[in-house]
């Protein structure tokens, strides 16, 4: 069995009690995140800032391929980007990561939505993310994927 799918397994076998009884992992490495709404952006921000991690934050998807560009034009890179799939004004996710991934193949990157009917959200490796995660977010849950993703080689 692939690492992926060991993973992707594990998360839909947790039962909701186990899931809210574990305690959040702490990490290292920077993250950015693209999301529109701005309380989730900013919440989810300052959560993963107490985790330890170094936070960017972009509303869309022009945004965050900016930031990128910007972080490497530096020589610096991100550990994960987290990418909502949904943008109401601007790039969304699909188009995101394809951008992404012509600037860096080996962008390790996290699809997030509310909205599990999308093809992504069940097919996210054909579109080159390393994972998923459905809102609402379960911390404890969030921090374990991306802990996971973040310390792994992830084979797209």
């Amino acid at each position: 069995m692939k690492e992926d799918e060991l993973i992707s397994r594990k998360h839909t076998q947790t039962s909701d009690k186990e899931k809210a009884k574990k305690d959040p992992i702490s990490g290292t490495g920077n993250i950015l995140i693209m999301e529109d709404d701005d309380v989730i952006r900013e919440a989810l921000g300052e959560i993963l800032t107490h985790l330890g991690y170094q936070i960017e934050l972009a509303k869309n998807g022009e945004e965050a391929i900016s930031l990128f560009k910007a972080a490497k034009s530096v020589g610096q890179s991100f550990n994960l980007v987290i990418i909502d799939l949904t943008i109401r004004c601007g790039m969304g996710g699909k188009e995101a990561i394809m951008k992404l991934l012509e600037i860096d193949p080996n962008v390790k990157a996290l699809v997030s939505s509310a909205y599990s009917i999308e093809s992504v959200m069940s097919d996210y490796k054909s579109y080159g993310f390393c994972g998923v995660v459905s809102k609402p977010y379960n911390i404890s849950e969030l921090s374990e994927i991306i802990s996971e993703i973040i310390g792994s080689n992830c084979v797209k």
